[in-house]
C-alpha cells in the first residue's frame, strides 16, 4: 500500500491522493452503513431501555472494530496520532461537554445523526435530506457566522493544552501497548455480548465491520500520504459536520474555497455509496414528514445538532469514532455526553408527549 500511495503522489499529487482516498473510503462506509443500518442513535436507545438488539450491537462491532484497528496501527508504529487535531491542536473540555449534550439531545429529535442522515437521504428518505440541510447551515453558521461567538464563549470556559493533555493513553500511563491491550479486552467484551444478537446475521456483522474498517482507512490513508508529502498533511478520518458546511458554501458560493480534499470527497461519496446498496436492495423509497409536529422536531434537532457538533469538535463518526478510536481525551468526553444529551432528550420526550 505504501508503494501504491508513494506512486500515486509523485504522479498526481497530494491533493489527487487525498480525494481519492475520501471516496473509496466514503463509498465503502456508505454502502456498508446502509447494508448494517448502522445507527448510533438506536445503539443509544437500546441502552436507555436496558436491551441489546442486532442494531445496538452492529455500532457496537464497529466501534470497537475501529478503535482496534486503529490501536494496532498505532502500536504497530504506522500510524502517528499526535499529529492529529485531536491532540495536536489545543481543544475544549467545555466544548466538548456541552456540545456533545446538545448533540445527543438533537440526534433523538432528528431519528439520526450527521452520518446517518447522509445516509437516509441517499436512500430516498426527504426528512433526512431537509434535516441534513439545515443541519449544514447551522454548521456553517456555528464556525463563521452569527452563532460563532456563542460557539466561541462556550469553548473558551474550559480549555485544553494541545498535546499530552489531549491524550488518554498518555494521561493515563498505558502508552501505544496499553492502547492495544485495551482495544483488544473492549473488543472481547464485545463479542460476548452481540454475538448472540447477530447470529445467523453474517451479512450484517461484515458490513459492520466494514463501518469500523473504513474508520482506520481514513487515519491510516493520511498517514502514508504525510509519509510521502514534503508538504504538511493534516491526519485525518471519517468526519461529517465540517463537510456538510463546506459543500454548502461551495453551491452557494464556490469562488474563493479551498480544493477539494479528503474530507469533501467523503461527503458525497458517501451519499452514492448509500444510494447505490439501496437501489441494489430494492430499499431505496422517498418518504416525507408526516405531520407539521414532526417537521419541527427534525428542523429543531438539526439545528441543535449542527451547533453541538463544532462546539464539540465532530459528530458520532467524527469526534466519536475517529477521535475515540486513537483515545482523545475530548473525543470521549464527547461521546459520554452525546450520551447523556440522549437520555436527557428521552426522558424529556417519556414526559412531554409534543416532544415525540
Amino acid at each position: 500500500m505504501n508503494a501504491f500511495v508513494t506512486q500515486w503522489v509523485d504522479v498526481h499529487g497530494v491533493q489527487s491522493a487525498l480525494v481519492l482516498g475520501g471516496l473509496l473510503l466514503g463509498l465503502l462506509f456508505g454502502v456498508a452503513a446502509q447494508q448494517s443500518k448502522f445507527c448510533a442513535r438506536a445503539s443509544i436507545i437500546d441502552a436507555y431501555e436496558r436491551r441489546l438488539s442486532d442494531r445496538s450491537a452492529v455500532w457496537l462491532f464497529a466501534f470497537a472494530m475501529s478503535v482496534l484497528c486503529v490501536q494496532l496501527a498505532v502500536y504497530a508504529g504506522w500510524l502517528a496520532p499526535a499529529k492529529s487535531r485531536f491532540i495536536d491542536q489545543p481543544g475544549s473540555l467545555s466544548g466538548a461537554l456541552i456540545g456533545g449534550l446538545l448533540f445527543g439531545l438533537g440526534m433523538i429529535l432528528t431519528r439520526g445523526c450527521a452520518g446517518r442522515l447522509i445516509v437516509l437521504t441517499g436512500s430516498g428518505n426527504l426528512r433526512a435530506a431537509i434535516s441534513g440541510l439545515v443541519f449544514a447551515v447551522t454548521v456553517q453558521a456555528a464556525i463563521g457566522g452569527w452563532l460563532s461567538p456563542i460557539r466561541s464563549g462556550i469553548a473558551d470556559w474550559w480549555r485544553v493544552d494541545a498535546g499530552a493533555s489531549r491524550d488518554l493513553l498518555a494521561i493515563t500511563g498505558l502508552g501505544a501497548t496499553g492502547g492495544l491491550l485495551v482495544s483488544a479486552v473492549f473488543m472481547a467484551v464485545v463479542v460476548w455480548l452481540c454475538a448472540s444478537k447477530l447470529k445467523g446475521q453474517a451479512w450484517a456483522l461484515c458490513m459492520a465491520l466494514l463501518v469500523g474498517l473504513s474508520v482506520a482507512g481514513g487515519w491510516l490513508w493520511t498517514q502514508l500520504i504525510a509519509n510521502n508529502s514534503f508538504d504538511p498533511v493534516s491526519l485525518q478520518s471519517l468526519t461529517f459536520a465540517s463537510p456538510s458546511a463546506d459543500w454548502l458554501m461551495r453551491v452557494l458560493n464556490k469562488p474563493g474555497l479551498k480544493d477539494i480534499g479528503f474530507e469533501a470527497a467523503l461527503l458525497p461519496a458517501t451519499f452514492v455509496g448509500a444510494a447505490v446498496s439501496a437501489l441494489w436492495r430494492r430499499e431505496f423509497k422517498f418518504e416525507t414528514f408526516k405531520s407539521e409536529n414532526k417537521m419541527g422536531h427534525y428542523m429543531l434537532g438539526a439545528v441543535l445538532m449542527g451547533f453541538g457538533a463544532v462546539l464539540a469538535g465532530g459528530c458520532t463518526v467524527g469526534a466519536a469514532m475517529s477521535g475515540g478510536s486513537i483515545f482523545a481525551l475530548t473525543a470521549w468526553l464527547t461521546l459520554l455526553s452525546i450520551v447523556g444529551g440522549s437520555w436527557l432528550m428521552l426522558k424529556l420526550q417519556s414526559r412531554y408527549r409534543f416532544l415525540t
